[in-house]
């Protein structure tokens, strides 16, 4: 098992256990042996205007204690290499609720992250912070935009349909000018929230690479939103817009080496629902929207409200999931660069990616080693072509869709694989 405890600073205490890893939350407190994480959070969210509740406050900073251990804690020295058990300590300015709520937390992060979690619930925590002047934004919903192509369809569709969002991103590298491209011709710029958490290890490391609870943070940024809109207007709720195609939200293993928590679970409807149910009994007052979760990317693309837009902006957007690794350039072979490159092909859009890809040629594209995506989807489409897509994602969906979802799942399941297959006709790989 491994601690780590996160706290404001004045709550790190002094004599400090060698093994725990102390986080200092929303301050810099200089000591060499402790990490840092939202470190400006507080001053930004100020002067948005943005005035959250003690609820959305405090899902925020477990948002971020959550995904501070994930970073910190690395996967390699557990018992078989990937599951932790990470025993997390985090100081709240309103605990009881959460602590209320304790087991469902740690089933939905077991769920997330694949590791098992043990959570305390502490007092002592910074209160909500309170802007001179509360911006109250002209809208109707809040919306991910991540800076990927889901998210500019998202948008894009959210507009030409007569709805006004409030823009929430969670900055990444090589990310944040296309996310300030996109809200502002989408005549959304002063409704765009952009944040960033800011993790800090100390001492520097490079930490976890896998970071299944990444994505945590970027629903709290969007819970905060939805929160102080909610307040200010007077509304019961908001809706939380999720632009994410359904093939990738459910993200069903391509082979028996990635069941679990080795195909990521960001938006899998499992998530979804355990999330909402979290911030329904928290009062938190939004509502995820999932409008795309049985639309295949390409589907997207082809349905797009505003196509002239998206076929002008659609390359900029960021999919790779190796992005950084590759100088910020599309790999090209990874699972997410494959369902967008398929997307492009079968929409009919063309696909103007700057610098290209670094794999062009998909044949050609055989890692040396490390994970073969082109080989997994190439296995994945041959076996629900030859046998039917239920022989591919038996027992996946049964234990939490109803008849219903489940023949939904299974199509954009289907049609994504069969999006997937022409592409890698195309590139002569089947």
């Amino acid at each position: 098992m491994t601690r780590v405890f996160c706290a404001p600073k004045d709550a790190i205490p002094e004599d400090r256990s060698a093994d725990v890893t102390y986080f200092s939350m929303y301050g810099h407190d200089g000591l060499p042996d402790v990490s840092i994480v939202g470190a400006s959070l507080i001053e930004d969210i100020k002067r948005a205007g943005v005035e959250p509740g003690a609820a959305s406050w405090d899902f925020l900073t477990l948002a971020l204690a959550v995904n501070a251990a994930d970073h910190a804690v690395e996967r390699s020295p557990s018992a078989d290499g990937w599951t932790r058990v990470i025993e997390l300590e985090v100081v709240l300015y309103e605990p009881a609720p959460f602590a209320e709520l304790t087991d469902d937390i740690e089933q939905t992060l077991r769920f997330l992250t694949g590791d098992f979690w043990h959570i305390s619930f502490l007092e002592g925590g910074y209160p909500p912070p309170i802007p001179k002047h509360r911006v109250v934004h002209d809208a109707d919903c809040v919306s991910l935009l991540s800076g990927g192509l889901d998210s500019l369809v998202g948008a894009l569709d959210l507009t030409a349909g007569g709805r006004s969002p409030i823009f929430v991103s969670h900055i990444a590298k090589g990310d944040s000018e296309t996310q300030v491209l996109y809200a502002r011709t989408l005549g959304g710029g002063d409704r765009h929230l952009q944040w960033n958490q800011n993790i800090w290890l100390k001492p520097q490391r490079d930490g976890e690479g896998s970071t299944r609870g990444r994505s945590i943070v970027f629903f709290a940024f969007a819970a905060l939103a939805a929160d102080s809109h909610a307040d200010a207007t007077g509304s019961n709720a908001v809706d939380v817009v999720v632009p994410e195609n359904g093939l990738i939200s459910l993200n069903v293993p391509l082979n028996a080496g990635r069941v679990g928590s080795l195909s990521t679970k960001t938006t899998h409807p499992v998530f979804m629902r355990r999330l909402q149910a979290i911030w329904s009994r928290l009062g938190i007052p939004a509502s995820l929207q999932l409008p795309y979760a049985a639309v295949t990317k390409a589907e997207m693309m082809e349905r797009c409200l505003d196509r002239p837009r998206l076929s002008e902006l659609a390359g900029q957007s960021t999919s790779c999931g190796r992005y950084a690794v590759y100088g910020l350039q599309h790999c090209g072979r990874c699972v997410p660069c494959l369902v967008r490159r398929s997307a492009f092909l079968c929409s009919g859009i063309a696909d103007t990616t700057p610098k290209a890809y670094h794999f062009t040629d998909l044949k050609a594209a055989q890692p040396e080693r490390g994970a073969n995506d082109v080989a997994a989807v190439a296995a994945a489409v041959m076996k629900v072509e030859e046998s039917g897509v239920r022989a591919f994602t038996a027992g996946q969906f049964a234990a939490f869709a109803s008849p219903i979802e489940r023949v939904a799942f299974e199509g954009v399941v289907e049609r994504g694989l069969a999006e997937l297959g022409r592409l890698l006709r195309y590139h002569q790989v089947l």
